[in-house]
């Protein structure tokens, strides 16, 4: 069997990386950022999901690293976008209880870009009870509550009830693993461990519930060219309490490698392969982030349990996840899954 190539697993998250910067100005916010009928999906989500993964690649790398400094130039640029921080104020009095803003800012915030004002303001809406019995999907809602507790808004809630009506937590059947499964599934997992920062954060059964069925479901993602939820599997594996199966990923990464284009640019989704141009902006940023995004907390847990032998250590555990509050989607023009994606 052969080895697997480290070096490998660092040149897709650079290629992807000087991708986005090559097309960082796409990330730029556009005129109908803080308009009523802005298309949120298309200005605010690019911006948060470009923040979250440059701040998780800055985060597992060192200074003196190219893809740190790589990182570190596209967070202050995503940053400057939002006039440091000023438009989420003028977001929240656009749309008081919409949670996007609050969202998108709690990545900046996690980085140590904060805005004291729009907190202030966000915390005072998060205390209302409009903003607490507004209805949400579970797996949005963790999110909510880690971009609480990330924005210092810290409020009691039952998010393990909350962990255990989503479809990982409940847990389901794993034969009804499907493309709406996975991506919520995913997503559970990045909240837990606030974005590959705190592997511990994930409950036991739900760890060994995952060793067993990751390999089937990212092999079976592979198979289908499913390249951004085959990365978005790969980042769950390397953010267990437990090592990733060394196996898993010497089958996985060549192939993500050899499903990019010649730019570094990863597509969503390509079936039958590579036969067309590279597709166009909206449909391989985000794979390719989450490229960038696997390769880079794969590098950091290999490096750490090469180490120590352990996982690396972050915050205590989160599966509790005991402060924040249920977040609000009503009466707000942003109607897809949560931000970041």
């Amino acid at each position: 069997m052969t080895a697997l190539d480290v070096a490998e697993i660092r040149e897709v998250a650079a290629a992807a990386l000087a991708w986005v910067s090559a097309h960082r100005d796409e990330f730029a916010l556009r005129e109908d950022a803080l308009t009523a009928d802005g298309q949120v999906n298309f200005t605010w989500k690019p911006l948060g999901e470009l923040a979250q993964v440059c701040s998780t690649v800055r985060l597992h790398t060192p200074p003196p690293d190219p893809l740190h400094d790589r990182a570190s130039e596209l967070l202050r640029f995503a940053w400057r976008q939002t006039d440091d921080g000023e438009k989420f104020l003028s977001l929240q009095r656009l749309e008081p209880f919409a949670t996007y803003p609050l969202e998108v800012y709690s990545v900046f915030a996690a980085a140590g870009l904060r805005h004291p004002r729009y907190e202030s303001a966000a915390g005072v809406v998060a205390r209302s009870r409009g903003w607490r019995l507004t209805e949400q999907e579970p797996t949005r809602r963790l999110g909510v509550l880690r971009a609480e507790r990330r924005s210092g808004i810290r409020r009691p809630e039952d998010a393990a009830r909350t962990l255990r009506g989503t479809w990982l937590g409940g847990p389901a059947e794993p034969w009804s693993f499907e493309r709406s499964s996975g991506y919520s599934l995913t997503h559970v997992v990045f909240h837990l461990t606030d974005w590959g920062r705190a592997p511990r954060g994930v409950p036991e059964d739900l760890a060994a519930y995952l060793a067993d069925w990751l390999p089937p479901w990212l092999d079976t993602c592979l198979d289908a060219g499913m390249w951004d939820l085959g990365c978005e599997l790969l980042v769950v594996a390397a953010s267990l309490p437990r090592p990733p199966d060394r196996a898993l990923l010497r089958d996985a990464w060549p192939r993500i490698a050899r499903a990019r284009y010649d730019s570094g640019a990863l597509p969503e989704e390509e079936p039958d392969g590579r036969t067309g141009p590279e597709p166009d902006f909206p449909h391989c940023y985000h794979s390719t982030l989450m490229a960038a995004f696997a390769a880079s907390v794969t590098l950091a847990r290999l490096t750490a349990d090469t180490a120590t032998g352990e996982p690396p250590t972050g915050e205590p555990p989160t599966h509790d996840v005991s402060t924040g509050a249920e977040g609000a989607r009503a009466h707000t023009r942003y109607g897809g899954q949560g931000v970041p994606r």
